[in-house]
């Protein structure tokens, strides 16, 4: 039987059903109805491990309502801390961080990691060549940071992300364009540069846009969680 992994973010879910660490197709869902679109993936297969990652907390009834839809279910959210604590990292920081070291890690081992997550938030997340965890910082994503300035202003409007933006704009709208794609690249440019000589990891919604403005070389792994989420099931499993 598959393992089912599955990523409760703040604005989406992500899943995946997992043989070992090959992951299977993905499937995205962004709405109310979170625990029946769950229960629609299992309708005609159930999972040997249902690993669920959450940013909020799963209930008791939601817990009850999966574990009888698999053999063998793991909850990895802010009440769930065993799984951080095996792998030497800190309670703190949200499962959908913990999952992206533990697969960069096993990706790269023996190796310093920068991992860069493009999401709701921007997450940046430094392991050493050992990889020991070193500590992380937490800023606004790109989109998050265009609606920021859109309500916390009374005169800039909301701007979407700009297919190709200049370094300057010429206007507010491109001026806001510049100043939030610029500001982010100036931003991880200033990580990357103080763990010269690692691997840089770009995951995340955003990955593949700030990745082809780059000018050294990194890596894109979009499902970096799952990937990881694979890892922790299949030890669960064993």
């Amino acid at each position: 039987m598959a393992n089912l992994l599955i990523e409760i973010g703040n604005t989406a879910l992500k899943a995946a059903w997992s043989d070992g660490m090959t992951l299977g197709k993905t499937f995205r869902y962004q709405g109310e109805k979170t625990m029946d679109f769950i229960l629609s993936l299992v309708r005609k297969e159930k999972p040997s491990v249902m690993v669920v990652s959450s940013v909020s907390c799963i209930t008791d009834e939601e817990k009850d309502l999966l574990a009888a839809e698999c053999r063998k279910l793991l909850i990895l959210d802010s009440n769930h801390n065993e799984v951080k604590d095996r792998h030497f990292l800190p309670d703190y920081i949200s499962y959908d961080r913990a999952s992206s070291i533990i697969a960069a890690r096993y990706l790269f081992h023996n190796k310093s990691c920068t991992i860069i997550d493009f999401g709701t938030t921007l997450t940046v997340d430094v392991t050493d060549s050992q990889g020991i965890y070193k500590g992380g910082n937490i800023s606004l994503g790109c989109r998050t940071r265009f609606k920021a300035l859109n309500r916390y202003s009374r005169s800039l409007p909301l701007v979407n992300t700009p297919g190709n933006p200049a370094l300057y704009g010429h206007s507010v709208q491109t001026s806001m364009e510049a100043g939030v794609v610029s500001g982010i690249l100036f931003e991880i440019e200033g990580y990357i540069g103080e763990n010269a000589g690692g691997v840089v990891i770009f995951t995340g919604g955003d990955a593949n846009y700030f990745a082809k403005r780059m000018k050294k070389p990194i890596f894109v792994i979009c499902n970096l969680v799952l990937m990881g989420l694979a890892i922790i099931a299949d030890e669960y499993a064993k």
